[in-house]
């Protein structure tokens, strides 16, 4: 079976936790004495039903303040798909933590309160799943129960909601309308809402198609380590061992070895210790090459294309994640892929409002959960995508030289 990993976003009270802790009850993905649990931290509710926000709202802090404060992972699967989900904060201050959740999601779920219709952090959490690129959006409108499940506000909301969607670019947006307290439209339909056409959430969830996802096109693999094992059986064994992050790696494929841009031919694939015709993502193999080469780990095979950059000099957008500020000229150390390398801020060119994607210049420090465009210069150069383009080799961190936090996700053009 596939995975999806999606995200939950929305405002502070809209029911992320309620509605993950709903798919996990609903879907009998519950163990026993996780609902005992459950039901001894739910005694004390004056209605006597379970709280199933608690299935994700781990942090004593946050179940005192009723709030998701970081990112709280949950898995859980069906008989079509396995899923990882991501319950990500509403707060502004916790940008840096969705982003984090955000990063390798294939869809995102934005929760929209049905009494208040889009505000201002929908429209941030929509921001923040443009600039990431996630390529699946769905917009769970919930709370129907308290709109006495009217189409006409499941409507409005949708129009509304559509022009933001035009706005940030955001293709093929789904709605549909739930109550993840009630459980209507989330495993199965609602009765309540037969003028809704469409299919449950977590139906959608297992059916939505994941082919775009997953880049098979643009061959990518970051070498991650040299195999050299010099015994007598293997004298003359040299492998390049990593994860290929897009694309297919054939037997006899032209190749091209980046940043020294040195022509090759793949001799071999192997994967779990076997030869094998083909790979593709997002397997784990081993390349071999008929010419002997120069390749060392954060080297990248790819099939020559023209989207490849290679340069020493990066634009790029940061979502900064450090409680101390980002000063121009600040030096730091980029990651990419399996390749770390020294850099230095060069220019902060534009501050970016993600809650209203405004953008201004004259920007001389970066404060935490603050986006920025900027431009960075690395001691060698770096072979890289578009993060528009290939999520996979278009993203890397910025790393503290001295406590290696990171303390940036960073986006290339």
């Amino acid at each position: 079976m596939d995975i999806l990993r999606f995200l939950t976003a929305g405002s502070v009270d809209d029911g992320k936790s309620t509605l993950i802790g709903r798919l996990l009850y609903d879907s009998k993905n519950i163990l026993i004495d996780q609902m005992e649990a459950l039901e001894r931290s739910s005694k004390n509710r004056e209605d006597g039903s379970v709280d199933l926000a608690l299935l994700t709202d781990g942090l004593r802090a946050e179940r005192e303040q009723g709030i998701t404060i970081d990112v709280a992972y949950k898995y859980f699967s069906t008989p079509k798909r396995k899923f990882i989900i991501a319950d990500a904060p509403g707060h502004i201050q916790y940008t840096r933590n969705m982003v984090t959740g955000a990063s390798n999601a294939d869809l995102i779920i934005i929760l929209i309160d049905a009494r208040n219709g889009v505000i201002e952090q929908t429209k941030r959490h929509s921001i923040i799943a443009s600039l990431l690129n996630i390529p699946h959006v769905i917009v769970a409108i919930n709370k129907m129960d308290l709109v006495d499940f009217s189409q006409n506000r499941f409507e409005e909301i949708k129009q509304e909601y559509e022009k933001v969607a035009k706005a940030l670019e955001l293709n093929g947006v789904e709605f549909i309308p739930i109550s993840a307290l009630n459980g209507d439209n989330i495993v199965e339909k609602s009765t309540k809402m037969d003028w809704y056409e469409g299919t449950s959430l977590l139906n959608r969830l297992e059916t939505i198609e994941l082919a775009t996802s997953t880049n098979l096109t643009n061959a990518r693999f970051p070498v991650q380590l040299v195999l050299r094992p010099q015994t007598e059986e293997l004298h003359d064994y040299r492998g390049y061992a990593g994860k290929i992050e897009s694309g297919i790696f054939k037997k006899g494929d032209k190749v091209v070895v980046y940043p020294s841009k040195i022509e090759a031919t793949i001799s071999a694939v192997e994967v779990n210790n076997q030869e094998v015709v083909e790979a593709f993502a997002p397997q784990s193999a081993v390349l071999h090459l008929e010419e002997d080469v120069d390749v060392s780990r954060g080297s990248l095979i790819a099939k020559d294309d023209e989207l490849i950059k290679v340069s020493n000099e990066l634009e790029a957008t940061i979502c900064w994640m450090d409680e101390r500020p980002l000063h121009l000229g600040g030096r730091y150390l980029l990651q990419h892929n399996t390749q770390v390398v020294n850099a230095i801020v060069k220019e902060i060119r534009e501050r970016i409002d993600v809650n209203t994607l405004e953008r201004f210049g004259g920007v001389s420090s970066v404060s935490l959960n603050e986006v920025v465009t900027v431009k960075i210069k690395t001691s060698s150069p770096l072979a890289y995508d578009s993060y528009k383009k290939i999520r996979e080799t278009g993203s890397a961190i910025l790393i503290d030289t001295t406590s290696y936090v990171t303390v940036a996700a960073v986006l290339l053009k």
